[in-house]
């Protein structure tokens, strides 16, 4: 299984730019100043440049922006998941109905919001990955249902995740701890991930 992002690249990534970064500031403060800057501030410099560094990294407006500019030059990086989805459920017994979810996705996190007319669900994980060259989403999720005399309850998708032209499309089977299982898949319909999906 192969992660979209690798850990210990992005760490290291991390750290060299910080370090880059730093040096780069304790010559120019030396040179702009003309007095000998002790190792103290170069410590200090190096600190700020790894928290700005981490923070620009890792917020989720510049994250998209790098993903656009990596995927605009190797189109075989995994795709952009943020924004509005629609689709609908099959269960069992072929039963349907509809979903709409948010999916908030940065280098570190991938958050879906899915929303029923009868159910809301919250992300417990999601783990972005490519298998055999195919993209996959792995999702577990805790369901609370509209009617509280039903219990809570935990499931688990597999996604396909599916690029047709412009169009992307997650679409799998999933399984709860209700012994349930089904069918769901969803299309975006939207990049803004801003938007209220919520039934109720």
């Amino acid at each position: 299984m192969f992660r979209v992002v690798r850990f210990d690249l992005l760490l290291r990534s991390v750290v060299l730019i910080s370090i880059l970064i730093s040096v780069v500031a304790y010559v120019f403060a030396q040179r702009l100043t003309g007095t000998n800057i002790s190792i103290f501030k170069l410590a200090s410099i190096a600190t700020a440049a790894s928290t700005v560094v981490m923070f620009v990294l890792l917020s989720p407006f510049i994250s998209r922006k790098i993903w656009f500019i990596a995927r605009f030059f190797k189109k075989g990086l995994y795709p952009d998941l943020n924004g509005v989805w629609v689709g609908q459920i099959t269960t069992e017994d072929q039963k349907t109905f509809e979903v709409r979810a948010v999916i908030r996705q940065a280098l570190l996190v991938t958050e879906i919001d899915m929303h029923g007319e009868t159910v809301k669900s919250v992300t417990l994980e999601t783990t972005p990955t490519i298998e055999l060259n195919k993209k996959k989403l792995y999702y577990v999720y805790r369901s609370t249902p509209r009617n509280p005399s039903w219990g809570d309850y935990v499931g688990s998708t597999i996604f396909d995740v599916i690029e047709g032209g412009s169009a992307l499309i997650l679409s799998g089977r999933y399984y709860t701890d209700r012994k349930s299982v089904g069918r769901i898949s969803i299309k975006r319909v939207s990049t803004s991930i801003d938007a209220d999906v919520s039934y109720y």
